[in-house]
């Protein structure tokens, strides 16, 4: 029947069909090189008590990252949870009291397992006789606890990892906000801040920033074991505000010079705080917006998020921190003989 649907179909329509017939019969038996094949991967869902060979991992900036240990691998990992003692976590792993105490008491550095806090990872190697061999406390990116056996006791002491550091760069344009630009760039915002206290005794950047400002600076990154973990120190930095450019350069004693060897820090800096604009500035002569009169403002008012760290504008003895109803929370600080920064 289907011979003679095609036997009946217009000569071109024959061709047409022949030809991708022919085609389909190439392609099926064409020889195929450098053929990948996939890789299926299994959902395994993990149970307390069942040895996994697994990388220990040590945590980074960005989350966790993991390293290949070249001792055994067959250890049991347990997330802490909130309420989670050791005790507790070794009776999950059918660990006796006994093994408890003598971990415990390890040594000085055992006493760092009191202190574990939710999302921190505890590995344990459990031999077939249910011993603990071993465990290995992440406590930082580069430091990680280890208890050990040794003979009928344990033992502490803490891994190190050296940190690596490379050079990184970067810069920036201002248009809206120093905030902003700094972020378009790629910095933290602990660079940001790092780089607003450097240069914070010679700009207001409350009030002296301006459009087409630019920045450029050069800081470490840090490595361990070739995986990123964060911001280091900016090693230099070059800040050009209202066409006048300050360059700062990070000397071995962790201050800031310029390149001519003078010290960045100043005797006050020019904005005690991180600020996201001014409200309202010094102004002799202001019209108070409650009392409805020219009363003079003696002071710049700065507006920020609650908690942020409020710097002292210079090196100084407190000399008043209290509360009044008129001031609210306050530190008065005085500089030397001649002036006194009041912080409200």
């Amino acid at each position: 029947m289907i011979h003679n649907t095609i036997k009946h179909l217009p000569k071109a329509h024959r061709i047409s069909l022949l030809s991708v017939l022919v085609l389909l019969t190439i392609i099926l038996f064409w020889p195929v090189e450098n053929v990948k094949a996939s890789k299926t991967i299994a959902a395994v869902t993990l149970q307390v008590g069942v040895k996994y060979k697994v990388d220990i991992p040590e945590f980074s900036a960005e989350g966790i990252i993991e390293t290949d240990y070249s001792e055994a691998t067959d250890f049991l990992f347990h997330k802490v949870e909130r309420g989670d003692t050791l005790a507790k976590i070794f009776s999950d792993f059918k660990l006796s009291p006994q093994t408890t105490y003598k971990v415990s008491r390890a040594g000085t550095n055992a006493k760092k397992l009191t202190r574990m806090k939710p999302g921190d990872l505890v590995y344990l190697h459990i031999d077939e006789s249910g011993k603990l061999i071993s465990l290995k406390h992440p406590l930082s990116n580069t430091e990680t606890l280890i208890i050990s056996a040794i003979d009928n006791k344990y033992e502490s002491r803490i891994e190190t990892k050296q940190i690596e550091k490379m050079l990184g760069f970067s810069q920036g344009t201002i248009t809206t906000s120093f905030w902003n630009a700094g972020i378009e760039s790629g910095l933290s915002d602990t660079q940001i801040m790092e780089l607003a206290g450097i240069f914070g005794w010679d700009i207001d950047f409350a009030q002296e920033i301006r459009s087409g400002d630019t920045f450029n600076m050069a800081f470490e990154e840090l490595f361990v074991d070739g995986e990123f973990i964060g911001f280091g120190d900016i090693v230099s930095a070059e800040f050009t505000n209202q066409g006048e450019t300050f360059t700062a350069v990070r000397y071995t004693d962790g201050r800031y010079y310029t390149p001519e060897g003078r010290s960045m820090r100043k005797s006050f800096l020019r904005a005690p705080i991180n600020f996201k604009y001014v409200s309202s500035s010094f102004n002799p002569r202001r019209f108070h917006p409650v009392q409805k009169r020219i009363k003079p403002h003696r002071g710049v008012d700065y507006v920020a998020r609650v908690g942020t760290p409020v710097l002292a504008a210079g090196d100084g003895k407190v000399v008043r921190a209290s509360y009044d109803k008129y001031n609210g929370h306050h530190v008065f600080i005085q500089h030397g003989e001649r002036y006194q920064t009041k912080y409200l």
